[in-house]
């Protein structure tokens, strides 16, 4: 069975309590319940990965690079800022979906630009963490799921 990163970045081990009028009340646990349940049903593995650190994020994709079939990534500010995120996934040969939870480009002006944009093959924005459903949705044949 092929298996899908989905990766998450600085303070998103927080949604659900900060700031939900922005990022809703779902936690990141729902979150990775559901991005579990939806794999089963498509035919593929979810490895589910959180962390504040952009070396840790890096060294994860790194690890993809072996073990993955496709990226899922909510980078959070690193989004804005990791020309080092954006490298690593420059190494990965497979797709890659950005998510946001939020339509970054109804925010603030430093918050349109987009590093991991430069490598997705697509960008979910603004949907809320279906967002996560979408791109799993997406993905499931395009890596051969469920074959």
């Amino acid at each position: 069975m092929p298996t899908v990163y989905v990766m998450n970045g600085p303070n998103l081990n927080l949604l659900g309590q900060r700031q939900p009028e922005i990022y809703g009340s779902t936690t990141l646990a729902d979150v990775q319940h559901a991005c579990e349940e939806l794999g089963k049903e498509l035919g593929f593995d979810i490895r589910f990965f959180q962390s504040n650190h952009e070396g840790v994020i890096v060294d994860t994709i790194h690890e993809a690079r072996q073990q993955a079939a496709a990226i899922v990534i909510n980078p959070g500010a690193l989004t804005h800022t990791s020309v080092a995120i954006l490298d690593a996934l420059n190494t990965f040969d497979a797709p890659v979906i950005e998510v946001h939870i939020s339509n970054i480009h109804k925010r603030e002006s430093f918050r349109h630009h987009s590093y991991v944009s430069l490598r997705a093959d697509g960008v979910i924005a603004g949907l809320g963490t279906n967002g996560y459903l979408m791109a799993l949705r997406h993905l499931a044949p395009v890596i051969g799921a469920g074959r």
